[in-house]
């Protein structure tokens, strides 16, 4: 556990990045039917055919109009705060815990390289959408509708993760007192194990 928190750590992070870049673009336009690109090949994920320069640069302003590095930096605060304890958690108790566990997350973040996860992006991009489509996000986000849909996008998510962060708790609450109701032998079994369980001062 200790060791595989990191590594998820820096998993989730990878998912939650690409998924913020790919948010924004679906309400710019309706997809044209048979517009999305085939599946590529087999042969094509070993050995990747190279971007076109004009696309790609095109993939790089769009990602720029987006606010993909903000993102990016708001995916990583939010995380590194919701992880932290976790982490914490994981470790056996002490006074240590909580000086690891930041200079863990000072060491992470002083690694990370937005520049390198929108190298990353890129060929995500290209083989997701052709160039014409990349060219009408990139017109839709210079829009004042588009522009409103990247400032907003960062508190929207905000909120989001605030609201569904209770309400999950709440779902969470729920379903374990239905459950203790409805098997009296495991809340013995909690009071049992509590008693029976060593008092720590833990911090």
């Amino acid at each position: 556990m200790k060791v595989i928190l990191p590594v998820a750590f820096g998993l989730a992070l990878g998912t939650a990045t690409i998924c913020a870049q790919s948010l924004p673009a679906s309400p710019g336009r309706a997809q044209a039917p048979g517009a999305q690109k085939p599946a590529a090949p087999a042969a094509a994920l070993v050995s990747p055919t190279r971007i076109n320069p004009a696309k790609e640069a095109d993939i790089r302003r769009l990602l720029e109009l987006v606010g993909t590095k903000a993102l990016v930096m708001q995916t990583v605060e939010s995380m590194s705060t919701s992880m932290k304890p976790i982490l914490k958690n994981s470790l056996p108790p002490g006074d240590y815990r909580d000086k690891l566990v930041d200079l863990f997350f000072a060491k992470f973040v002083a690694k990370m390289d937005v520049q390198h996860l929108l190298d990353l992006a890129v060929p995500i991009y290209d083989r997701n959408f052709s160039h014409e489509e990349i060219r009408s996000l990139i017109a839709f986000y210079q829009t004042p509708l588009g522009q409103k849909t990247v400032s907003t996008l960062p508190r929207l998510s905000a909120e989001l993760r605030q609201e569904g962060g209770k309400w999950g708790e709440e779902l969470g609450r729920e379903s374990m007192m239905e459950v203790l109701t409805e098997h009296p032998e495991f809340a013995d079994a909690i009071a049992a194990a509590q008693k029976a369980a060593p008092k720590t001062t833990e911090k």
